[in-house]
């Protein structure tokens, strides 16, 4: 079988982990490929930061042999600045302490869907600030999320805004103790520490999801439909989050759903697995089971419908639906009506919050220890069109 690009790109960054750095034409020899390919493949995750080029050669982000561990493994301040603090921007925020320019490191799971106007949010924020944003990509692999984080320090961020690549419920307390030990301001972004654990004291700012949810619920409801049924993924955090969302919704409007969360699979992915999603969802509707449904995310809600019109359920005249993500829902050929997390918002305030740390730090307070920390939760908007049956308008929260 051939091998894909993305088990090449694998074998790539095992060799690059293991000896350091290494030429593109070693690289190419050791792969079985030609060295055009090879280019083409450091190309593409030098852009993603996952590794870092050099004049025809490549290296492991933080120019170590292998990934940093937890904690104080990863790169340590720069020259001049001492163990547990960190040169931070001047008063008016667009330098740093000793006249550089500010730097603010972003790792993100991602550059495009859901997370592409978080990171315009932190970009548009930085640029106010007058500092610079760099930015690293892990592709939702949280194993190599120290490593990218201490590329980022290496160079020159002055402070870190980091949403850790977890997609897994135990990725926090596996993958996330080391965020806790960085030797600069942080800011999680669209992720939350266990309580109780470290990471639960940091400065976070999330999309409240549950609130999200409960707008739907509360809107379908309004319109004279029974509990909605939740089709969802379980593969991200905001997945995750809009399933303890839909629970803690039921609760509080003391309603019981019609049917287990049916399991969205991406087509892609498992294309029985999506058929036999649609299918639950199909057999609910015609049994009278179900008259509304809310699915995270977009794409599967699109494809969702579409599917369902092939076996003869119409969305809206005989399922309301509402999606959850509002990235592309307004395309779909009956726009869907959707929940629509804060994205941009999260990366402005992130981005702010984390420049009044860097601030405090520059003015002799540490690192904004003056201030307590900060746990800021946004409120997602839901903006109705026609798939739910409703009059099309937006519903703005404070």
């Amino acid at each position: 079988m051939r091998e894909s690009a993305a088990e090449r790109h694998d074998r790539l960054l095992d060799l690059v982990r293991g000896r350091g750095s290494a030429r593109v034409s070693e690289l190419a020899a050791q792969l079985g490929v030609s060295p055009v390919t090879v280019r083409r493949d450091v190309e593409s995750l030098a852009t993603e930061g996952r590794l870092d080029r050099v004049h025809g050669s490549v290296s492991w982000p933080g120019g170590g042999t292998t990934a940093p561990g937890p904690a104080g493994a990863l790169a340590a301040p720069r020259p001049g600045v001492k163990p547990g603090t960190h040169p931070g921007p001047g008063p008016t925020g667009d330098t740093a302490a000793d006249g550089r320019e500010l730097v603010i490191g972003m790792l993100a799971p991602h550059a495009t869907y859901y997370f592409a106007e978080v990171i315009r949010g932190a970009h548009e924020a930085a640029a106010a600030a007058g500092a610079r944003l760099i930015l690293r990509i892990s592709d939702y692999r949280p194993q190599e999320d120290a490593g990218l984080a201490a590329g980022l320090l290496t160079a020159g961020a002055d402070g870190l805004l980091i949403a850790p690549g977890w997609k897994e419920p135990d990725d926090p307390v596996e993958h996330g103790a080391w965020i806790a030990g960085l030797p600069v301001p942080t800011v999680l972004l669209e992720r939350r520490g266990v309580p109780g654990r470290e990471l639960d004291d940091l400065d976070r700012v999330c999309s409240d999801h549950g609130h999200g949810v409960l707008l739907a619920v509360r809107h379908l409801l309004g319109l004279g439909h029974r509990t909605p049924v939740l089709v969802a993924r379980s593969d991200s955090p905001t997945a995750i989050a809009v399933r303890a969302g839909y629970r803690h919704a039921l609760d509080a409007l003391g309603l019981k759903s019609p049917l287990p969360v049916i399991d969205s699979i991406p087509v892609e992915a498992d294309a029985d697995g999506f058929e036999g999603a649609v299918r639950a969802l199909r057999d609910a509707v015609v049994e009278g089971r179900a008259t509304a449904a809310l699915v995270h995310n977009d794409v599967d809600a699109i494809r969702i419908v579409q599917r369902l019109a092939e076996l003869g359920v119409r969305v809206p005249d005989d399922l309301a639906l509402v999606a959850y993500d509002d990235e592309v829902a307004a395309l779909a050929d009956t726009p869907l009506t959707a929940v629509a997390p804060p994205k941009h918002e999260v990366g402005r305030y992130a981005a702010d919050l984390l420049v009044e740390r860097l601030r405090a730090a520059a003015n002799g307070h540490g690192d904004g220890e003056q201030t307590p920390r900060r746990h800021v939760d946004l409120l997602p908007r839901l903006r109705v069109r026609a798939s739910c049956g409703a009059p099309a308008e937006t519903t703005r929260q404070p």
